[in-house]
């Protein structure tokens, strides 16, 4: 059964990344939620998407120029000011006590591709086993090398290579980077693609997947997953099918 997963939360309705956003997620239905994470400048991990804070908040910045406390006083409700006056930055710790509550999975894009966050794979793990969510946890990152360190650190978590555009073999690929899973970009998931991977006993489960027809599709072939910024949209089609 495709599993559908609301990214960033449900960010086509509600503020990207933040608790209104997964909760509505979990309302919703989804059976799980994609969030992203990178470092304060005092090494704490939070949940957001850009290295700046400048587009989903009120402030500007590198996140990994402002502390947790400068972090917490922005308001990130982005593109949502009528509907909501206030949403914080949550951290990582927050989001993961909340899900292990509510024992909904939670895929964690590690967003070190363009600012290397050091000893950021080992703080989010150290979390994951303080919260008990090692069974209910994705990792995902365009940083390969980033999948590579966290199948040293921990060889029994599910890990994802995400990608944009074709790479050969995908399934024999993220193996041998320590992955188990593939998170292409929507274009590159193509039927063959998602068959031949699943087939080699790899989950596919492309992004970002806001198109009706396009879901339908997923669900039909049988897809792992898939993420969306409706998880509602989809899960109401989920169970048309």
């Amino acid at each position: 059964m495709t599993k559908i997963f609301g990214h960033r939360g449900s960010a086509g309705t509600h503020p990207e990344n933040t608790m209104i956003s997964f909760e509505q997620a979990y309302k919703d239905g989804a059976d799980g939620i994609e969030l992203d994470v990178q470092l304060s400048k005092d090494g704490i991990p939070v949940v957001i998407h850009d290295e700046k804070v400048n587009r989903t908040t009120d402030g500007k910045g590198l996140v990994k120029d402002l502390s947790l406390l400068e972090l917490k006083q922005l308001n990130a409700v982005h593109k949502f000011k009528k509907l909501y006056k206030q949403a914080e930055i949550p951290t990582l710790e927050e989001v993961l006590e909340w899900a292990s509550k509510k024992q909904t999975i939670v895929n964690i894009e590690l967003k070190n591709s363009i600012v290397p966050y050091s000893g950021m794979e080992e703080k989010v793990l150290d979390l994951i086993n303080r919260y008990n969510m090692k069974h209910l946890i994705i990792f995902s990152s365009f940083n390969h090398y980033s999948i590579a360190r966290l199948h040293a650190l921990a060889p029994e978590l599910e890990k994802a290579v995400l990608y944009m555009e074709g790479i050969y073999k995908p399934w024999d690929y993220t193996k041998w980077v320590g992955g188990n899973g593939i998170h292409p970009h929507i274009k590159a998931a193509t039927p063959s693609i998602i068959q031949r991977a699943q087939a080699a006993g790899v989950p596919v489960r492309p992004f970002t997947v806001n198109d009706e027809k396009m879901m339908k599709r997923l669900f039909d072939e049988g897809c792992a997953g898939f993420f969306t910024d409706y998880p509602k949209i989809a899960v109401q089609l989920k169970y048309q099918n």
